[in-house]
């Protein structure tokens, strides 16, 4: 298999990841479930300063990722369309892809600050808890044992170009 096919293999696999509701596309619905399963799994108030922030930064995500792969404006990213965003925009500028996810990690980070608290929200979002765990204990994290933002959000962005660094 060619490189470029493998690539788009891996990143097809990612889809799964941001299709909350499995219904075969991507939409803000799906990014809107995904931030009341955190606050749900860390019994965090959406009406308070961190609920705001996390469900912010999922609409920034939402639109930060509509903004690459929805070809066709109908605000959902079917899988061909986040393959083929993800493929052309993404390989040539992994840092776009980090900077639109950032206020998100960012807000996730701040209701889950820790390695645990990180798989743990892996989990609820339905990442496979081997894979969560890997994920989790491959972060860094300061002398105060919180994940270093800069390393989620690189490892993150990493996860959608390669293989080997599940975040």
């Amino acid at each position: 298999m060619e490189p470029e096919q493998l690539y788009q293999r891996r990143i097809a696999s990612r889809f799964a990841a941001f299709d909350q509701d499995g219904d075969g596309t991507i939409s803000r619905e799906d990014f809107s479930t995904a931030a009341k399963r955190l606050l749900t799994e860390f019994d965090t108030s959406f009406r308070c300063d961190k609920g705001q922030a996390l469900v912010t930064g999922a609409e920034a995500f939402w639109q930060g990722m509509a903004g690459i792969a929805d070809v066709d404006g109908d605000q959902r990213v079917s899988q061909q369309e986040f393959v083929g965003g993800a493929v052309k925009r993404l390989h040539d500028h992994p840092d776009r892809f980090a900077e639109i996810a950032r206020p998100f990690l960012h807000a996730l980070l701040a209701i889950a600050p820790t390695r645990d608290d990180v798989e743990r929200a892996l989990r609820a979002l339905g990442i496979e808890e081997s894979a969560a765990a890997l994920s989790a204990r491959a972060l860094s994290v300061d002398e105060e044992e919180r994940v270093d933002e800069e390393a989620a959000v690189t490892a993150f962005a990493r996860y959608f170009m390669t293989e080997d660094h599940p975040a």
